[in-house]
């Protein structure tokens, strides 16, 4: 029977979820074994919804298309989906900063909700999007159907899985209780399995490729899968207490503690955030703009000085710290030299367009693809002076920090992964064109605008902090208390909640356009100003 082996891993999954919960040593640990069963039990009655119970018809087996595009298509739903969840979180998180009577406890604090803000955005909405349009990528750069037949479907609800529980955990306060707070041994378990399936899907996938040769977005989402599994399993590495108890101790403490944490933090945003989102950037300009990549040897040149460098920055976020002189030395030395390969990379994506600057004006998807790569650069000159000791001795710990990884995270990663959505369903659902182009347009200023505003209100916001906390009176003591300073932050706070709100509205206005075009749904509407006019027969 088809799916026979999916429905047996469901099943046994579903068993174990029930003793789990059924002899359970603390009762956190009993409540997400029963969020794990119920949603192992949908799983279940969606693969049963699937089969076809009618007798088979013999030599009549349903004709299988060239690429595996179904796994894609669900990608695309659920980058959309979990983007505007994350984005949400997002603003009331920031709400919840500017008037903390919003905190609800237990489940609905800032310190619950703000993991979960993250974690949604980072690797449910920027997971979503790498894993899509890497299978997407993949098969159409190596002419090869995905490898591994329905294990990209197993990479996928697996995913689908190990986000659910994470949020779960999240919120009921299941975690490690370390600087990311993340997710307890066995989710981190299962999303191990889940992306050793994932590198098996996508490097079987090249090693049987038509093409012979392995393009260079290949090369970002090989190394992105590669080093994501060597810093989860390293970071993570912990003992269980006991096997059916949430509870866990880490293999690392004190400054071994915060190195790892931040050569994992640090190189999750390297690889996560930078070479799977740079995968993207080369192949998705290229296409849209229907122009080959400006330097392909400055793309491969770009690869290996940025995976080699990035590996090494992560101790500038350890300034000032018990961590040895030396370390956060050479974080910084490293930090300060990625500059050059990122903007190689931005660089090589600029003037892609060479010869095709009128598609900024004319074409908003080129417009938002080209944005965010404007962002990439702003970001990669920032971090790099961020982390130059004598700015961090004022910027770190300061919001100036989340101006910075939003400016990046929303302007590269969140535009970037826009694009790419704008691109791909029309092509995905054998689409003439997406359902209201003009939408695009306001998606890309309102996005623009919250990206803006959010990250320049940070930047005062941030600096203000930091000459608060160092102000000093004649007789050496503080002129500012702690207390003073947040206070201060109210208006900057309630901004950042205007700033994201901006983002969040885009967003909407994308996943209404990307559901009409779906459905099939096209909008009778006047071309952009400045766009080609469309040519009248003569008279």
């Amino acid at each position: 029977m088809k799916y026979t082996f999916e429905m047996i891993v469901l099943g046994v999954g579903a068993f174990l979820a029930l003793v789990g919960a059924g002899f359970a040593q603390d009762r956190l640990f009993g409540a997400h074994m029963w969020v794990l069963f119920f949603a192992l039990l949908g799983g279940t009655i969606v693969l049963l919804r699937r089969i076809d119970f009618r007798p088979a018809i013999a030599g009549a087996a349903p004709p299988q298309s060239e690429y595996f595009d179904e796994v894609v298509k669900y990608g695309v739903v659920a980058t959309v989906f979990w983007g505007v969840v994350g984005f949400l979180v997002g603003v009331i998180v920031a709400l919840q900063l500017a008037f903390p009577d919003l905190n609800i406890e237990p489940w609905f604090n800032f310190g619950r909700m703000r993991p979960l803000h993250t974690s949604a955005v980072i690797f449910a909405f920027g997971g979503n999007a790498l894993i899509a349009t890497s299978f997407y990528v993949v098969q159409r750069t190596s002419r090869a159907r995905l490898f591994g037949g329905n294990l990209g479907w197993f990479v996928f609800w697996g995913y689908q899985l190990f986000i659910v529980m994470a949020a779960t955990g999240y919120l009921l306060g299941i975690t490690q209780s370390r600087e990311y707070a993340e997710p307890e041994w066995y989710v981190d378990l299962l999303l191990t399995i889940v992306w050793v399936a994932y590198l098996i899907a996508f490097l079987g996938t090249i090693l049987v490729r038509k093409e012979p040769h392995i393009y260079v977005a290949n090369w970002f989402y090989l190394a992105f899968i590669v080093t994501i599994a060597m810093l989860h399993i390293v970071n993570n590495l912990a003992v269980p207490v006991s096997f059916l108890g949430s509870k866990s101790y880490s293999a690392f403490s004190g400054v071994q503690d915060a190195l790892t944490q931040w050569w994992y933090g640090h190189n999750a945003v390297g690889f996560f955030l930078t070479a799977g989102f740079l995968a993207m950037m080369y192949y998705f300009i290229p296409k849209q703009v229907n122009r080959p990549i400006y330097s392909y040897r400055l793309s491969i040149i770009h690869f290996w000085a940025l995976i080699f460098m990035y590996i090494w920055a992560g101790p500038h976020h350890l300034h000032y710290t018990a961590l040895p002189d030396w370390a956060q030395t050479l974080g910084m030395v490293f930090s300060v030299m990625l500059w050059m390969p990122s903007w190689g990379g931005m660089i090589n994506g600029l003037m892609t367009l060479s010869g095709a600057w009128d598609k900024v004006r004319t074409d908003p998807i080129v417009r938002m693809l080209i944005m965010a790569v404007a962002f990439y650069g702003m970001a990669t000159f920032e971090g790099p002076m961020m982390s130059i000791k004598t700015v961090n001795s004022l910027s770190h710990y300061t919001d100036w920090t989340i101006g910075h990884v939003h400016s990046g995270a929303l302007g590269w990663n969140g535009l970037i992964t826009f694009g790419a959505i704008y691109y791909l369903v029309p092509k995905l659902w054998n689409r003439e064109r997406l359902y209201s182009v003009r939408m695009v347009n306001w998606h890309f200023w309102l996005a623009t605008l919250g990206i803006v505003v959010y990250a320049a209100v940070m930047w005062v916001a941030g600096i203000q902090q930091g000459l608060m906390w160092r102000e000093y009176d004649d007789q050496g003591f503080l002129v500012y208390s702690f207390a003073e300073s947040v206070a201060a932050m109210f208006p900057y706070y309630v901004l950042r909640a205007v700033g994201g709100g901006l983002f969040l509205t885009g967003a909407l206005l994308m996943a209404f356009n990307v559901t009409m075009t779906i459905l099939g749904r096209v909008r009778d509407e006047a071309p952009i100003l400045g766009a080609t006019p469309v040519p009248q027969p003569a008279e």
